[in-house]
Parts: structure tokens; sequence; C-alpha cells
């Protein structure tokens, strides 16, 4: 996946990205090729100690950043047994982190691929060694997504700087983790994982409103090992209600700010084989550019099936690769048959007008797909997928035993706007 320098992506951090933090293209993608890496020792930064004889701190997470002008295109990390450390990488490449705790004791590979803004590949590895875990833990607090203006399906995340299991555990740190908007609506978190909670309210978030998160957690006893961190304070603001949704037996998305229609743009989405997923979605970045390849997603170059296609104005709605983009190859079939392999495609014209309109935060739905259904979680933001019942599940502070299971495949329904 490449971008011109001087179209940067609008993304938004915690933007959640499974397996080892390589960026894929469901509709394609890749990095320029380049016959010798560049030594990238001088671009990228470790959290950790990673020098001879030091030993890193097992109850850190191992984050990698890029310096300069420069991103990171993929990260691995390994222990001498093999195992992986799952992780994620910010869209705009910028940042790699673990989502899980490292081993105590063991010795780490860890191989960085970067690219520069001439698209030229470069290579790093360190290798280091974990120490003993302390005793007592403190337990730090990231809110995302950094400081702005978003859309209304926009959640707020909260990234935990240990694991926390137990449940009474996970209804101190609930507690203390405070949303405040303004107009007021009521909201509950929803524990994704040991580490990371989202919170969203019943429904979209108001128009033009703000919300303020913080964290009453520093000092607090969370169970016998862990005690509360420090959290820098999040305020983020909404903009317009903006839905866009695609009907994609119609093949036609309509476009609707504050209840009104605005555009109703003919499509083309994925054919079969390659159904476009149903659900609602939110816009997680926007790419002036990006090189899409069939064999990102495992389509064999000599395949009738193959492509390599420059792409224009691409909004993502997927960690996996799906976006709402320009496709003037396929304007004969946009409004009158799904041919694409697996994202939105319209007229050049309408996806700039799409790309300029839309920010991070908005929400995009699809409806009458063959596709399957978006997960609410791992492959970018699909939490409004999960009705209000099952979302307050996911909370350590909601006793209901008649809830169901929060990871129950979603029941899709035309969005109000």
């Amino acid at each position: 996946m490449n971008r011109t320098p001087r179209h940067r992506t609008v993304a938004g951090t915690t933007a959640l990205l499974a397996a080892l933090g390589a960026a894929v293209t469901a509709c394609g993608g890749g990095h320029p090729l380049a016959a010798t890496p560049y030594d990238a020792a001088a671009d990228v930064s470790f959290s950790i100690a990673t020098g001879d004889g030091e030993q890193a701190d097992p109850d850190r997470p191992l984050d990698i950043t890029a310096d300069g002008d420069g991103r990171l295109t993929d990260v691995t990390a390994v222990d001498g047994s093999g195992r992986y450390v799952p992780g994620e990488l910010s869209a705009d490449g910028g940042r790699w982190h673990s989502t899980s705790p490292l081993a105590a004791g063991a010795r780490y590979t860890v191989r960085v691929s970067t690219e520069n803004d001439d698209g030229r590949p470069g290579r790093e590895v360190r290798t280091f060694r974990t120490g003993r875990p302390t005793t007592t833990r403190r337990l730090d607090v990231t809110f995302g997504p950094k400081a702005g203006e978003y859309g209304v399906g926009q959640p707020v995340v909260a990234e935990l700087g240990a694991p926390v299991r137990d449940r009474a555990a996970r209804a101190v740190v609930e507690r203390a983790l405070r949303v405040e908007s303004t107009p007021a609506v009521a909201g509950a978190w929803h524990w994704v994982d040991d580490r990371k909670l989202h919170y969203r309210p019943e429904e979209y978030w108001p128009a033009h409103a703000t919300i303020r998160v913080h964290s009453l957690l520093e000092g607090v006893r969370v169970d016998d090992r862990l005690r509360g961190g420090r959290a820098r304070p999040l305020s983020i603001t909404t903009g317009d209600r903006l839905i866009a949704v695609t009907d994609a037996a119609a093949h036609s998305m309509t476009v609707h700010r504050n209840g009104e229609v605005i555009r109703e743009i003919p499509v083309t989405t994925g054919k079969p084989g390659f159904e476009t997923r149903n659900g609602v979605k939110v816009v997680l970045g926007k790419e002036y550019f990006v090189r899409m390849r069939g064999e990102s997603i495992g389509i064999p170059r000599d395949s009738s099936d193959s492509y390599d296609l420059p792409v224009y104005y691409a909004a993502r709605v997927t960690w996996s690769g799906e976006y709402v983009h320009a496709a003037p190859w396929s304007e004969g079939s946009q409004g009158s048959a799904n041919v694409s392999h697996g994202c939105t495609g319209m007229s050049t014209g309408n996806a700039e007008w799409f790309f300029d309109t839309v920010r991070e935060g908005d929400i995009v739905q699809v409806v009458n797909s063959g596709g399957e259904a978006m997960a609410p979680f791992g492959n970018g933001y699909g939490d409004w997928n999960l009705d209000w019942r099952r979302w307050r599940a996911g909370s350590a502070l909601v006793a209901d035993a008649d809830a169901a299971r929060p990871d129950e495949r979603p029941r899709l329904r035309p969005e109000s706007v």
C-alpha cells in the first residue's frame, strides 16, 4: 500500500489492526519494489531496552515508532520458541505496538520493515532479552483516538498497559474511566480483550458534540499486582451526522447529512466470491493513492482475477483492505452490476466528492450484499453491529445473565439516518 508524500493519510490512532501489525488491502495492496533495502536502524525507535547486556521489562508493551518522514510497513516479533507477538500498526505507519504481554526471561527477535518518502524499503532487525516481572505493576491507560473532529460513529478506545482478566478488577477499571459528552448521552464500555475497551452510546453520538475522557485510576488498587497509573485526558468533537448507505443489490450509495439526502451515487460492490461485507462500518482513514494487488488477498498472479492497479480517492473502512474508492475501469458496471473484489467502486468524480466529504468516524453501511457480516472487532470499528443489549453485556459493570454473548453474529438492519 503506497501513498504519495503530498497526500498523507488522515488516520485515527488506536485503530485496530490485528495479527502481527501487517496492513493488508482487500482490493489489493503492496509495497514498492526495490533491489536492496536500506539500513533503517536510524529510522525506528524502540520503547524498551534492546542494548547488549540490558534486560527489557516484560510488563511493558513493545512499542516501535517511525522517526523522520518514513513509515513502518511491517513488524514481526518472535521469541526463541517461535511464538509471535501480536500487535497493531497505525494506519499512517507511524507506530506499531504489541497487544499481548511479553514473556519473562525470553529472547526476542524483531524484524521491522520501513519505507521512506521515495518509496524505498528499509530493514532493521533487533534482538533483546526480557528480565523478571516486577512484583507490583502500574496500569497506565491510553485513550484514543487522537484529539480532533470525527464522525458520529467514532468509538472511544482505552488501551491498558497490562492485561486485566478478573471481572472484579475490570469493574474497578471501568468505574475509573469517565466519558462525558455535551450534549449528554448515556453510554457503556465494552471489553474487546484483556487490554482494550471501547466506549459508545446506544445510538450514534450527537452531531457537533464534545466528548471528554479522563481517568481516576491513578493510585487505585486494581488487584494484588496492579495499581492504577497515569492517563492523559482526551477531548474530541463530532461533526455533522453523515451516513452513507450502500445497497449492493441496487448498486447505489445514498449519502445522508443530518437526516437529509445530499447525493445518490451509482456504485459497484463485490462480485460473487468476493462479496462486500454487510453491516455498519466506520471510516478509518483516507488515502489519496493506494496501489492494490490481487496477490495480497491470495489471488495468483497468473489468475484471470489478478490485478495490479493504482487507486485514488480511497476511504478505508476495514483493516483487511475494504475501501470506498475511484474505479474508472468499472464505470460501465456502476449502477447495474457488482464486479469488484470487495470494495465499493465509483466514478473518479464521485469518489473525489466522497473523499472530500467524509471524515474519520463517519458511517458507511452496506445492505443487501451476499457477503459475510462485518465483525464487531478486529477488522476496524464494527462496534455498531452489536445491539445495545449485547454491547452492554461486554461491560464488567452490567450484570445481565440473559444477555446474548458479545461475540454472536450481529443482526443487520438498515441504519436510521
